[in-house]
């Protein structure tokens, strides 16, 4: 498990540096006039010129990247115009538009991206998996059809859709939940949790439709296989024979597909944080993308990149958690 744990690190490690170079390449290469940007349209090319200097825009892209690999290790000094400022390792460098350190705007955007995400997962996991397991356990008849057809839906209908139609009837109409308004969970837990519930059940009820469809495809299978009817004819129950032996058989894709979407969902659950007015990570990206805040983007690309290098290596564990014949190499 050691050896295991130790090049999956360095293996972490090798990633984020290769998406830290795309990225890099892909920006900053872009079209367009950062300086200019930053500056504003009535800047004059004399104003224009000191703010490229002051952001290094005139040194080669290799000098840069250098730097910022410079800034994460050990940190770097920054010259706001009127003043120095150090930004302590890991730097990620200074916004553009607000002269504000990278990893604290990442640091206060995080908090909320990760309380969504948590949540929903609880949510898609209890949702999807119980749905998939009952389906392929009622086959044929016409409960697993209704399911069928619910799962199909969910997976069609988009995630503003569902939060629009739950805030229009929950908090509207009946009124059971204040419009959500993110609350630390420092502050109050009970109103973190009651302000997060629309939010958590619009991402959920999207992804638990995937992880349905999933676990019932995986749990068809495993129930044809020898060793369940095997289970079955020694008279062992079915609900033991499902829920001991089929499941644990059948989860190894659900892991796979959860880790994959626990990770792209720090950063990519856009929609969800925009239509409830949610203060995270891939609200900011967009914003910093729209802007052209290269730092701030290169910046989030990574931690989004890092907990997806993260969720995936902590799926290689669950492997062989849930199926002992899965040795971790």
């Amino acid at each position: 498990m050691t050896g295991f744990l130790l090049r999956r690190a360095l293996g972490a490690v090798v990633t984020l540096l290769a998406i830290s170079v795309i990225v890099y390449v892909v920006f900053y290469v872009t079209p367009g006039n950062v300086a200019q940007i930053t500056c504003g349209p009535r800047c004059s090319p004399e104003q224009v010129h000191q703010v490229s200097q002051q952001l290094r825009l005139d040194d080669p892209l290799y000098v840069r990247y250098w730097h910022f690999l410079e800034g994460l290790v050990a940190g770097q000094d920054y010259s706001t115009g009127t003043s120095v400022e150090h930004c302590s390792a890991p730097c990620l460098g200074l916004s553009y538009q607000s002269d504000q350190q990278v990893t604290q705007l990442i640091l206060n955007k995080l908090p909320v991206s990760l309380s969504l995400v948590f949540g929903a997962m609880v949510l898609w996991l209890i949702l999807g998996v119980g749905t998939g397991v009952l389906s392929a356990w009622r086959r044929g008849r016409l409960s697993e059809r209704l399911l069928t057809g619910v799962t199909l839906a969910g997976v069609a209908t988009p995630v503003f859709v569902i939060g629009l139609v739950l805030m229009i009837v929950v908090c509207g109409q009946l009124q059971l939940l204040p419009f959500p308004q993110y609350v630390k969970f420092t502050d109050d837990p009970e109103q973190w949790a009651w302000n997060l519930l629309l939010p958590w059940l619009s991402l959920a009820l999207i992804e638990a439709a995937a992880f349905a469809r999933l676990t019932r495809a995986s749990m068809l299978e495993t129930l044809a296989e020898d060793h369940i009817r095997t289970f079955r004819a020694y008279g062992v129950g079915e609900r033991s024979v499902i829920g001991r032996h089929a499941l644990r058989g059948a989860i190894a894709p659900v892991i796979a597909l959860n880790a994959n979407n626990f990770g792209s969902a720090v950063g990519g659950a856009v929609l969800t944080e925009t239509l409830f007015g949610l203060p995270g990570i891939g609200q900011e990206l967009v914003h910093a993308v729209n802007v052209v805040d290269l730092p701030v983007v290169v910046g989030m690309v990574l931690v989004i990149g890092f907990f997806v290098v993260l969720a995936n290596a902590v799926a290689d564990v669950l492997y062989a958690v849930a199926d002992r014949r899965v040795v971790l190499a």
